[in-house]
């Protein structure tokens, strides 16, 4: 099992041209950011429910990632997720594009439809239709990834062709990590996953995430990789994981000032060396 680091980047805390060594120099995978463009004071959340600062602060995930990448050689980089339903599809190719470009092929779309109603509706975004238009979109930058002239005719998106580059590094282009846990979302990775990227639920027991990953190898016939994201820091929660086959456990990092941060890894580092002991993993397992 691998093992990343699922965050939100935000103007409070550790800034990401220090993470991302940070991250390397400890033997991290990946790191995986979040999105979110905006978060509407008049959001409907559930009852008693209130959204941590976070999320209200958020730097863009393509403009972080792409400072990490100039700092690092190895770490993948990956959006967890990039709310695609928030997002032009042109302009979203290419960022995703040029990141694995000037990454040299570490990039890692992680998509979804999103769950707030009020930021997408913002964006002009019917939440009624946002799984559809989800997938037009990704189908179209697929198209404008893959194929010199592309077009793409359908319910939402529209263009005759057109040049677009630059392509990506990774062929055909860059895994697509698809998260949520309905039956649509097994739809969507068989249609188009390269992975399934479920979050961790603190309320559902980590063997009803099994029951999910063989449903979604039975939707999409195959042993499809599992990443699950924002485990907490917990040994005995990884080794759970560990045996229902998950390739990459992402750990959630606080949100937090630099030092702090930086313990924070370290402790995170101490729970991956016990497990892989426990496990006799080694460094790659």
């Amino acid at each position: 099992m691998k093992f990343g680091v699922s965050t939100f980047l935000t103007d409070e805390g550790i800034g990401p041209a220090v993470l991302g060594p940070a991250l390397e120099e400890r033997g991290f995978d990946s790191l995986f950011l979040a999105e979110h463009t905006h978060i509407p004071v008049d959001s409907k959340l559930p009852a008693g429910y209130q959204l941590p600062r976070p999320y209200y602060r958020t730097l863009d995930p393509f403009v972080a990632l792409g400072v990490a990448a100039a700092v690092t050689r190895n770490l993948r980089l990956g959006t967890g997720i990039a709310l695609v339903v928030e997002r032009d599809p042109i302009t979203t190719a290419k960022e995703v594009a040029t990141l694995d470009l000037v990454s040299g092929g570490r990039m890692i779309f992680g998509v979804g439809a999103g769950w707030v109603l009020e930021e997408m509706r913002n964006h002009g975004t019917d939440p009624r239709t946002r799984g559809r238009l989800m997938d037009e979109r990704i189908r179209a930058m697929i198209e404008l990834w893959t194929r010199e002239e592309a077009e793409f005719h359908g319910e939402f998106v529209d263009f005759a062709p057109v040049h677009s580059w630059p392509k990506p590094v990774q062929n055909p282009h860059p895994p697509i990590y698809v998260g949520g846990s309905s039956e649509r979302a097994f739809a969507r990775v068989a249609a188009y996953g390269a992975a399934w990227m479920p979050s961790h639920m603190p309320h559902v027991p980590v063997d009803a995430v099994g029951a999910q990953i063989q449903r979604m190898r039975e939707v999409t016939g195959t042993a499809t990789p599992v990443t699950v994201y924002a485990i907490p820091d917990d040994q005995k929660t990884l080794e759970q994981y560990a045996e229902l086959d998950v390739d990459q456990a992402l750990l959630f990092l606080p949100t937090l000032p630099e030092q702090e941060t930086l313990r924070a890894l370290d402790e995170m580092t101490n729970t991956i060396a016990a497990y892989r002991r426990a496990h006799n993993s080694g460094v790659g397992g």
